[in-house]
């Protein structure tokens, strides 16, 4: 572990994942470094707002999908209440997919887990300094599509989710059914039907069956982007 003596700025950064070795590898990885430090973590939005209160951290890293609740619900707390407190999104989801949502939401970077640690080092370091840290390629699109508001009509279709109704739509392209989708996100398999209904209505799909495979082929061209 790095020399991290009183006097140096040493920034605190709190955790917030529900996978026990994730948190394992960031905190190790955060701690090598002399001037950042993990203060705590948090597996949820209700321990997370409590951690924060408790250890005011100098920034949050944030995974998308957590214990029984939503990283973007975290990010939009986070905002509202400690609007001085930059949040860095750490997730496997697609940022071409969340980047837009976790900006709008507040978020002031995303890095995705299968990149490079100097990257997600690299992001910390940046909203730090008050700065936001996205892929080139992602912002790049963000401008084409504010450039071109009137194409795209199915991405606009997908972007007029919620952000609970995006996630389930990505998990029926997951060839998920209602109840292993009501287990994963913890509410009930009437709520995933009724996700899936008002899904099925803004994308304008005539037959119910036909929600399945149009989650999966817009799931998997996203994946060839």
């Amino acid at each position: 572990m790095a020399d991290k003596s009183i006097g140096n700025d040493v920034k605190r950064i709190l955790i917030v994942d529900d996978h026990p070795l994730i948190l394992k590898g960031l905190r190790q990885m955060i701690d090598e470094e002399k001037d950042l430090t993990v203060c705590g973590d948090a597996s949820d939005v209700n321990s997370a707002m409590k951690k924060i209160a408790e250890l005011s951290p100098h920034a949050v890293i944030v995974d998308i999908s957590l214990k029984s609740s939503s990283g973007i619900d975290l990010i939009k707390a986070i905002k509202s209440r400690y609007p001085d407190i930059p949040s860095l999104v750490y997730s496997m989801h697609d940022e071409s997919v969340f980047a837009e949502r976790v900006l709008r939401a507040g978020a002031k970077g995303f890095v995705m887990k299968d990149q490079p640690a100097d990257i997600l080092l690299n992001a910390i370091r940046r909203i730090l300094a008050g700065n936001m840290f996205f892929n080139d390629s992602i912002i790049t699109k963000l401008l084409d599509r504010y450039s071109n508001s009137g194409s795209g009509d199915i991405q606009l279709s997908i972007n007029s989710l919620t952000d609970r109704e995006l996630e389930i739509f990505q998990l029926i392209g997951q060839e998920l059914k209602s109840s292993r989708i009501a287990g994963k996100l913890n509410i009930s398999k009437k709520t995933v039907e009724a996700h899936r209904e008002h899904i099925r209505r803004k994308l304008n799909i005539q037959d119910p069956a036909d929600l399945n495979k149009y989650a999966k082929e817009w799931l998997q061209s996203k994946s060839h982007q």
